[in-house]
């Protein structure tokens, strides 16, 4: 069966709900013996300008989700896991509200702590998604992903 790319945005910050929703659809996935979430949250950061309020994420969204799709499956063919989640918020996302999540399930803890920590930094380095941290005074820096 041919994979096809997902659509892994979502407008503003990613709800509890979503994240909770991921996770209970593998309760009767009884081969599943290990997930490993990573949850991604604005930090009030000060900066020589003023206080991040927000960041206002932007992508080149097509492009995000071709390559969003290839480290989906060189996860796949690198690691034994049997599920992978992913959501990045566009638009605004206030200070201490989640922006990136992802989540991945294997039969045992290591792969699937390796595939998620693969796909955290990999996205991080490799997909076109920018923020733009507002200040609290009008003001806006763009961030720099470390």
């Amino acid at each position: 069966m041919e994979r096809k790319p997902k659509n892994i945005f979502i407008q503003g910050a990613i709800p509890a709900e979503k994240i909770t929703e991921s996770v209970q659809k593998h309760a009767t996935q009884t081969d599943i013996g290990a997930h490993a979430i990573f949850l991604g949250q604005v930090r009030a950061d000060t900066k020589d300008e003023g206080v991040v309020t927000a960041i206002e994420y932007t992508a080149y969204e097509e492009m995000a989700l071709e390559k969003v799709f290839d480290i989906r499956e060189a996860v796949f063919a690198k690691y034994p896991v049997t599920c992978v989640h992913i959501y990045h918020s566009l638009g605004q996302v206030d200070a201490g509200e989640i922006c990136f999540f992802v989540f991945t399930s294997a039969p045992h803890r290591r792969e699937a702590i390796d595939a998620c920590n693969e796909i955290v930094e990999r996205i991080k380095a490799e997909v076109p998604v920018w923020g733009r941290e507002l200040l609290g005074n009008d003001k806006h820096v763009w961030k720099k992903n470390t």
